[in-house]
């Protein structure tokens, strides 16, 4: 059942839930890939964003919160304010007290920031074989070159080499520090159906969701950029009327 393979899924997401390697930890050559947001003018594309929020929402979601981002932030991604309340209003969010001192459950709000899937750490590890499922809002500045490695993290999945022996309930995969993870592929062909009928193949979803993240982990980084250039541009022109006055005060001099 497609559902029951998006959980499945979800609960292997990144392999990051702190599961045990069988071997030392080896440093592994990360490729690098063209990201549109790399470079002094570099911007997100809107389009890969929404469909990384996407894949988040019905295969990362289900194990992995996003605890620091609010709805309203999905603003920055090209959402109005209708399309994030109706976002909002699929989950639920506790609330309270009420009159009676009780927490009590409500239909998300803008203001509100994406509910974590489980109630405590203790119902994270319990739901994920003792593992602890990450959170994902910084999950990209978590390591040098965050964005590169968690994309092809999901795409490293492969048949293990002839000579190399796994152990029982692992899994090999190229970018992973030792190669063997106890997470499952995350990312399946057509696990999601994208609504701007773009082709889910493993490696689109991993670039989408990529995008989701490398934006949650610094959504002001477009205007951090457009700052700097100002700032950069400033200290051009005022370089050159310093200049400029300094040839027009010895030129009298002289």
């Amino acid at each position: 059942m497609k559902k029951l393979a998006i959980i499945a899924a979800a609960a292997a997401f990144l392999g990051l839930a702190q599961a045990p390697t069988v071997q030392a930890a080896e440093e592994v050559e990360i490729p690098s890939r063209d990201w549109s947001f790399d470079g002094l003018f570099g911007t997100f594309d809107r389009a890969k964003q929404q469909r990384g929020l996407q894949v988040y929402r019905e295969v990362c979601a289900a194990c992995h919160g996003l605890r620091l981002v609010s709805f309203r932030n999905l603003a920055d991604l090209g959402y109005n304010e209708e399309e994030i309340r109706t976002i909002a209003a699929d989950y639920q969010v506790e609330d309270g007290p009420d009159g009676d001192g009780e927490m009590f459950m409500r239909d998300g709000s803008a203001s509100d920031r994406f509910p974590p899937p489980f109630a405590n750490e203790n119902a994270a590890r319990a739901a994920n074989g003792g593992a602890y499922p990450p959170d994902l809002s910084l999950i990209t500045k978590a390591r040098a070159d965050g964005s590169n490695y968690l994309y092809h993290l999901l795409t490293g999945y492969q048949d293990p080499p002839a000579d190399v022996e796994m152990m029982d309930g692992m899994y090999y995969n190229a970018y992973f520090p030792g190669h063997q993870i106890a997470m499952a592929p995350p990312l399946m062909e057509g696990v999601v159906d994208y609504a701007d009928g773009t082709p889910a193949t493993v490696s689109q979803m991993a670039e989408d969701v990529t995008y989701f993240l490398t934006w949650a982990a610094e959504p002001h980084m477009e205007a951090r950029k457009i700052m700097g250039m100002k700032v950069i541009l400033f200290l051009l022109i005022f370089t050159g009327l310093l200049y400029a006055v300094k040839r027009k005060i010895w030129a009298d001099l002289h």
